[in-house]
């Protein structure tokens, strides 16, 4: 029977084996072909993106990697871990370009494609099952900001909350015109005419 240092040791060897796959898969060298593909990529998901979240990953497994493309894939974010280098040169001429300087050491790139809020839930949502994953740049609308602002970003309402928070805003004043009028009517007496005639008000309106 092993030594418990050395079983410990074992077990410690074994758990970062996944890890270490990762990373060695992530870091595997390019040719220039290959190179120009991914440039020519990011290039075109840079164009129009709406925010990047770009977080230090060492340590993430290759579970937890899988779970963060499938959220990804289902909300809209482009999730990729590239050289610094290439994606300094993807993002050049872009809103993303004001980045670059920060753009040093491992680090996995999540562009919102749909709904500016979505990488940033996503990291948020990661990072709660691992603590080794950590928001490094934040940048929208041509500016950078502190990695803090993932929280800003994570809570931003979806396409579909936005849908549903302007439609109340729209609709809010003709609500409050067919109120305002059947007010008037049994003000004055005549609430059913009033009551009647706000219908067609807050139809056409």
């Amino acid at each position: 029977m092993l030594p418990a240092s050395r079983m410990d040791a074992a077990q410690d060897r074994k758990r970062q084996e996944p890890c270490a796959e990762f990373t060695r898969r992530s870091a595997m060298a390019l040719n220039l072909s290959q190179k120009q593909e991914v440039v020519a990529e990011l290039a075109d998901i840079a164009a129009k993106a709406h925010s990047l979240i770009a977080a230090e990953y060492a340590g993430t497994t290759v579970a937890q990697m899988t779970a963060m493309r499938k959220q990804a894939r289902e909300t809209g974010v482009f999730l990729k871990v590239v050289k610094n280098t290439l994606a300094a040169r993807a993002v050049e001429g872009t809103d993303f370009a004001v980045a670059q300087d920060q753009m040093v050491g491992p680090l996995l790139y999540a562009f919102s494609l749909e709904e500016p809020g979505a990488a940033g839930r996503l990291i948020k949502d990661a990072a709660k099952g691992n603590d080794k994953l950590q928001a490094k740049i934040v940048a929208v609308g041509g500016e950078v900001y502190p990695p803090s602002h993932v929280e800003v970003l994570a809570s931003l309402p979806t396409r579909d909350q936005a849908l549903a928070m302007l439609a109340r805003v729209l609709t809010e004043p003709v609500t409050m015109f067919a109120r305002a009028i059947k007010a008037v009517g049994e003000k004055q007496g005549g609430g059913d005419v009033a009551a009647d005639a706000a219908e067609p008000a807050a139809e056409t309106a």
